[in-house]
Formats: structure tokens, sequence, C-alpha cells
């Protein structure tokens, strides 16, 4: 990947406003984000993380991606997470508040 293709990356900061589990599905969770715009993105982070200690998180998310359903639901976006020891997912955040939507370079 050369340095431009890395440029049409949008990297930003989501706020997560309400998380679920999805039914019928033991990892995925669907999030509810603040992009500076409501929206909504799947996760299979399930098996790792309870939905109610989600909301309120900071997270980083690609935003710029083409929505896909997955079980039947649109994800308008893609969060990044680190793998743990175990491989289990390790959600990436910001170490101090900043706004819904911020741009990360």
């Amino acid at each position: 990947m050369t340095i431009d293709e890395f440029r049409n990356v949008e990297l930003r900061v989501a706020k997560i406003t309400a998380a679920e589990r999805v039914d019928g599905s033991e990892k995925l969770v669907k999030l509810q984000v603040d992009l500076g715009e409501p929206r909504q993105v799947l996760a299979g982070i399930g098996k790792e993380y309870a939905p109610e200690t989600l909301v309120g998180r900071e997270i980083v998310v690609v935003a710029n991606l083409e929505p896909r359903k997955l079980m039947g639901l649109e994800s308008q976006g893609m969060l990044l997470a680190a793998h743990g020891a175990d491989g289990e997912p390790v959600l990436l955040s910001v170490d101090r508040e900043v706004a819904p939507g911020s741009a990360i370079s």
C-alpha cells in the first residue's frame, strides 16, 4: 500500500451511544455510534465485550467503507481492534475525550 492509498482511509473517533447483541449470533454486537452524525456499526466482539460495558466509550472507526450487510443488518463502518494474547479483540481508543467524528491522522 502506498502512502497515498493509506491517506484514503478515513479513521475517525466514534462515541458509542447504544449497543446490543444481534439475535442469532454469539459474536455480533450492533453499535449505534456518534461520528458527528449517527451511524450503525456491527462488530464481532460479543464474546469479549458485554454491550452494556460499551456505551459511552470512544473507539476508532474506519468511516469511509461501503455499507455491508451482516445477518440482515447494515454496518456503516468498521471498528479497529488489536488481537490480545489469546486472539481476543481489544478495542482501540483515544487516551482522552475528543469530539465525535474527529479525524485521526
